[in-house]
């Protein structure tokens, strides 16, 4: 592969304006197609395979034009204190409202009017209008959302309060300053890490390309894949994160090849053949653990993670050819002044240079293996404590911050009716394959009688047939919130009394509804964790024992990435769950975790944090094949890509911290749930476990079976073939993904890898 890849970045340096102009072109036609593309044709959040699933596809076919996953909206009202909504001028605002919906969109279906529905409270002071739309939410126009809003101000000007909530008015996530501010942080970094501001531009160019183009082609297919906003929004994390990371170590790469006085076309090849052989391993175990996520087997999980693997693959192009195409045109002002200077005015052979920081603390750590290793453990374990707390739920107008009118609603409703109003359940009874004497008038009669006995159910209301007289719809309002495990309890109890009403009927009843579609989701997701889990790390481990030729170091890297995601977790419950340091990330309400959030942190930071693994640990086994001690080697690593990897992480946790500011709740989650995993991963997990353990495993953790040599392919990450074939194979030069020459022979080398 090296050898490949070699020749790969000697042609694109070579043929820089072809293939710059490629990506370019590419860039374009991305961006064509995404400014003619038609919006998309809806947002729906379908789980196949579920009760809940099920039972609106039977919706659907039993009631048809009932558009059962249509668009909702409540309209809440609540007379002034001393008044009542049966007092005649609130009535007649009430009734205002109503007109004003039903006639503000052709996209409404039906008003539920509150007087003719008897949705007032008992204390008469709340009622809600029931507002049911053809489409989606996602496919309501603009103006159907401002006739909602704008119906409430009849209501309003009459003295009453109105606020309205519901999925009509879900609206595209804005990221806000935050996301500039990330990229600006790693710009810093990579001017820090450089000290060049063309070598630190680099990167931020690349993977604004590569960002542009992936976004820009979910966009021109959002409309025939059914592609949500929270996909491209992933996908921009993603890609930013891994494009600017893996251009860096390219970057570096290059500049320590340069300073060994290499000519810029070979140092460009080499650069390719050896970093960018660890970039294509890291970016297939990102593929593997996004790509991965299809074994859910919920579209809008599969959606996601196919749209930031595809970012991935972009990015490791781009690294791999835009890249040397672009050193080509920078020259030799990729290094700083001072490092052009000293290339051609080498120090005495007999200068020295001091230890960098990444020396120092490999040493350190070496000299106190079990002490690094017992506290990183120890104190990973007790961020962790939080997620045995973890409570799993979908989001809802219950999780909007307290000032917009969607929460609003949610607390009107609550307060007029009870929680459970703002989560009904719906219950379907298919009457066709009822057994003889049996109708489905009497299964639903029995159903709603036999569920109204039920703890914690607060109203059933009476069932409502479709013209073929053979399926009942009922809703069954919980006493307790939506988000609570009483309510959860209740679907299961619901669901056991249906099984027994359906063998003694042969009428089947199903559950559905939010609350039902949560308690379902989150089955699925915990039923698929350990076929993923066995999938994904069994994928990359075996990946691994390829890259490292190694059966302990790949173990080593699965066992360390479950604890620093499992810290996550921990942080994540923490602060959206318990409410810590709330304010500090804009957490306005706290609630259950997204029940997507364990397995998809699963998948992409597995991907992430296997990169620096991969660029840490390949440095260290080249030492080690070199002929140098075990514990020699892991310095060695340190020595040449400990900065380097610590520069990508804090770019890759600035640009993920970027998108806390998100409006979205689910996007501000992802943001802060990765940003500090791989802060866990990089700086705790890869920086101090991982030397602690090397260090005790010495000579063992590069133990690989006779057997398993032969049957591995020796893909040659570390490029040792390709110094044989040119001839400098001897001595240890070069780098698989560090900075510098392994004997340190050279000054400049050394000189550069200490500053890179």
């Amino acid at each position: 592969m090296a050898t490949f890849l070699y020749k790969l970045g000697r042609f694109a340096f070579r043929r820089r304006r072809f293939v710059a102009l490629i990506w370019v072109a590419l860039l374009a036609v991305a961006g064509v197609g995404a400014a003619t593309a038609a919006a998309p044709a809806a947002d729906s959040f379908s789980i196949p395979g579920t009760e809940a699933q099920r039972a609106f596809d039977l919706l659907d076919q039993r009631f048809p034009g009932t558009n059962a996953d249509g668009a909702t909206a409540r309209v809440v009202f609540k007379a002034p204190a001393g008044e009542t909504m049966k007092d005649p001028a609130n009535k007649a605002a009430v009734e205002r409202t109503v007109h004003a919906l039903q006639s503000g969109s052709s996209q409404v279906d039906r008003v539920a009017d509150p007087y003719a529905a008897k949705t007032l409270s008992k204390d008469g002071r709340t009622a809600y209008a029931q507002v049911s739309y053809k489409v989606t939410g996602f496919e309501l126009t603009d103006a159907s959302k401002d006739a909602l809003q704008d119906a409430a101000k009849d209501g309003r000007d009459a003295g009453l309060t109105v606020e309205t909530g519901g999925n009509a008015l879900q609206a595209i996530p804005e990221t806000g300053a935050t996301e500039v501010i990330g990229i600006v942080i790693s710009a810093v970094v990579l001017v820090i890490t450089f000290g060049a501001l063309i070598a630190a531009g680099l990167p931020l160019l690349t993977a604004l390309i590569g960002v542009g183009i992936g976004v820009s082609t979910i966009t021109a297919l959002s409309s025939t894949l059914d592609l949500s906003s929270t996909t491209s929004t992933l996908a921009t994390m993603i890609g930013l994160a891994v494009g600017i990371d893996y251009a860096l170590f390219i970057v570096s790469r290059y500049r320590a090849e340069l300073t060994e006085g290499r000519e810029r076309e070979e140092a460009a090849g080499r650069a390719v053949g050896t970093a960018g052989s660890a970039v294509v391993f890291a970016g297939l175990t990102a593929v593997i653990a996004l790509v991965g996520l299809t074994v859910v087997n919920i579209p809008m999980l599969t959606k996601m993670g196919l749209a930031a693997a595809g970012t991935v693959v972009i990015a490791v192009l781009i690294a791999l050819t835009l890249i040397p195409a672009l050193l080509g045109f920078a020259g030799a002002r990729v290094l700083p002044r001072k490092a052009r200077k000293e290339a051609r005015e080498p120090e005495s052979a007999g200068s020295t240079e001091r230890p960098n920081m990444g020396t120092r603390w490999a040493r350190f750590v070496l000299r106190r293996p079990v002490s690094v290793l017992l506290a990183g453990v120890v104190g990973l374990g007790v961020v962790a404590i939080p997620a045995a707390s973890l409570e799993l739920g979908l989001p809802d107008d219950g999780s909007q911050p307290t000032h917009t009118t969607q929460r609003k609603a949610y607390d009107l409703l609550s307060d007029g009716f009870g929680p459970g109003f703002n989560g009904p359940l719906m219950l379907v009874v298919d009457g066709r394959d009822a057994r003889h004497g049996q109708s489905a008038k009497s299964a639903a009669a029995r159903v709603a009688k036999e569920v109204g006995k039920l703890d914690d159910v607060a109203v059933v209301t009476p069932p409502t047939f479709n013209k073929a007289g053979d399926t009942a719809m009922l809703n069954v309002v919980p006493k307790s919130k939506p988000s609570s495990v009483g309510t959860e309890d209740l679907v299961h109890d619901i669901r056991s009394t249906a099984h027994g009403i359906a063998t003694d009927t042969g009428a089947k009843t199903l559950v559905t509804g939010t609350t039902a579609m949560n308690v379902d989701v989150s089955q699925k997701l915990n039923d698929a964790l350990v076929p993923y889990l066995a999938l994904v790390v069994g994928l990359a481990f075996l990946l691994l024992m390829v890259v490292f030729r190694s059966v302990l170091v790949p173990l080593k890297a699965a066992l360390g990435f479950l604890l620093s995601v499992v810290a996550a977790l921990g942080a994540v419950v923490a602060v959206f769950q318990w409410g810590w340091l709330a304010d500090v990330f804009g957490v306005e309400q706290t609630g259950p975790i997204m029940s997507m959030m364990p397995i998809f942190m699963v998948g992409v930071v597995f991907g992430l944090a296997m990169d620096y693994e991969v660029f840490l640990v390949t440095r260290m086994r080249e030492a080690f094949v070199h002929g140098e001690r075990p514990g020699e080697a892991v310095v060695t690593g340190f020595r040449h890509g400990a900065r380097v990897v610590t520069a990508a992480a804090v770019i890759m946790i600035s640009v993920f911290a970027g998108f806390i500011g998100s409006s979205d709740s689910m996007i501000k989650m992802i943001g802060f749930g990765l940003a500090v995993a791989v802060f866990f991963d990089a700086f705790l997990v890869r920086m101090a476990l991982v030397p602690a353990v090397l260090a005790l495993l010495g000579r063992s953790a590069w133990w690989l079976p006779r057997w398993l040599q032969k049957v591995l392919p020796n893909v040659d990450v570390e490029g040792e073939g390709l110094r044989t074939q040119l001839g400098d194979g001897g001595g240890g030069g070069g780098s698989g993904t560090g900075t510098g020459s392994a004997d340190g022979s050279d000054p400049s080398a050394a000189r550069e890898s200490a500053r890179v």
